[in-house]
């Protein structure tokens, strides 16, 4: 087996110590007995303390949006996104009358507390109650939000929503394995690479390789501790920097 730097390295062991056996001898998953289809997410806002996560309302936050993503004059927001850049703000609103009604994709929009203007979206989608799995994609931040301290609290936001509001098993990140900055925030945010599924998507007449990552309900407690260590208004100095990376906070 060989790894993304060209290492190689002995792949896993197919059943860990004390993995379950059945009568047959072969090694089973962990048994759930009390395991119950959950919730779908619900349209309630999610507040914070920079930011609130609203479902996505096109009369509301579209001329906001388009506002704000006009600052990424060169459209470097939209290079992996399966859609944009936008000409105008009709075409813009038009995307958002779409998107706004369904239920997967689950449209959020993310809105400055300070400004009370939507900055950026987010998405749930490949929603499965049954299985307790669920995605956050369509990330699409303007630069107002970009780098902000806002940034990673709706992400937080939302990971919580998932984990303790609703009960989900696993969180799913997915990319084209090309896009270096979204591998990167993944990493940053917590998530697992998991491994890239090759010619798994073609968008604007292009192959996307997609890299896997996520974060599961065993990871997320030691998660959530360093996402609210690093949200704490300790950790941010009198110029707004932290003074500790949330990966570090994870440990």
């Amino acid at each position: 087996m060989t790894r993304e730097d060209g290492a190689n390295v002995d792949p896993p062991a197919l059943h860990p110590p004390g993995t379950s056996l059945n009568p047959l001898g072969q090694p089973i998953g962990p048994a759930l007995p009390d395991w119950q289809p959950r919730p779908r997410p619900p349209a309630t806002p999610i507040t914070g303390t920079h930011v609130r996560i609203e479902r996505l309302d096109p009369a509301r936050h579209a001329d906001d949006l388009f506002a704000a993503n006009r600052a990424d004059a060169a459209g470097r927001m939209w290079t992996y996104m399966p859609y944009g850049p936008f000409a105008d703000a009709a075409q813009y609103r038009a995307w958002a009358e779409d998107m706004a009604p369904r239920d997967d994709p689950f449209f959020h929009a993310i809105v400055d507390m300070a400004s009370g203007r939507a900055v950026g979206v987010a998405s749930f989608l490949r929603i499965d109650p049954g299985n307790g799995v669920i995605e956050v994609g369509h990330i699409a931040y303007a630069p107002a939000l970009q780098r902000t301290t806002g940034a990673t609290e709706a992400m937080y936001l939302l990971m919580r929503r998932v984990f303790d509001e609703l009960g989900y098993r696993r969180y799913e990140w997915k990319c084209d394995a090309l896009n270096e900055p979204s591998r990167q925030a993944a990493a940053r945010l917590g998530f697992t690479y998991e491994g890239t599924f090759r010619q798994a998507v073609i968008y604007k007449g292009r192959n996307r390789d997609t890299a896997w990552f996520a974060v599961t309900d065993r990871d997320w407690p030691k998660i959530r501790a360093g996402y609210e260590a690093w949200l704490a208004p300790g950790n941010f100095d009198t110029a707004g920097n932290p003074r500790r990376r949330l990966g570090e906070l994870m440990g």
